[in-house]
């Protein structure tokens, strides 16, 4: 691209790769779309990408994204505190919220431990789980964690860590496949893996 291009959109498209699942042909494509927009979907487009980057943070209580001062979950009475759903991304929550059938709170990581990739314990947002833990009111812990090597080391890591106050905590059960990622599982297997977590 860069023998054929403009060097802005060259750099346009090498900001697009660095995007989660976005190769570089990819992002070659979203950078020749921009430029057939009009200024006025361009302009609304990065005012869209500024207004989230400077209103939505994370919810103090499960770090859940949120514009508000608590995310919706963390802020309904309705919801049962006492059980806390361990998830690795906030995309991760927008799955189990489609079974429509759990009815607790979240806890997001933002992560999983690789050691392989530099990420470590550290990284992710456990201390915030062990403080809220520690606090009380919290029943069990269901460590949702993708069934992947990364996702079982890090729901082992925390079984650990939370032993020792005494809550129930528990896994989903198998249902998922193994290397599998939840946002894409259907809603019945889901539920049945939710239904039928284990204590670990």
């Amino acid at each position: 691209m860069a023998d054929h291009s403009a060097l802005p959109l060259v750099v346009l498209a090498e900001q697009f790769a660095k995007l989660p699942g976005i190769g570089m042909k990819s992002a070659q494509r979203l950078a020749y779309h921009v430029m057939e927009m009009s200024q006025s979907e361009v302009d609304e487009f990065v005012r869209a990408v500024q207004a989230a980057k400077k209103t939505v943070h994370t919810c103090p209580v499960c770090q859940n994204f949120t514009e508000q001062q608590l995310c919706r979950f963390c802020g309904d009475t309705r919801r049962d505190h006492s059980t806390v759903c361990v998830v690795e991304t906030p995309k991760d929550i927008s799955a189990f919220e489609r079974t429509k059938e759990y009815k607790g709170v979240y806890h997001v990581l933002h992560g999983l431990i690789s050691p392989i990739d530099g990420v470590g314990p550290d990284m992710l947002k456990i201390k915030e789980l062990l403080a809220r833990v520690n606090q009380g009111g919290i029943a069990e812990v269901i460590m949702a964690t993708n069934p992947t090597v990364e996702g079982e080391a890090t729901a082992m890591y925390i079984s650990k860590l939370l032993k020792p106050f005494g809550v129930k905590v528990t896994r989903l059960a198998f249902g998922l496949p193994i290397g599998g990622m939840l946002e894409y599982a259907d809603e019945v297997t889901l539920y049945k893996a939710l239904e039928n977590r284990n204590e670990i």
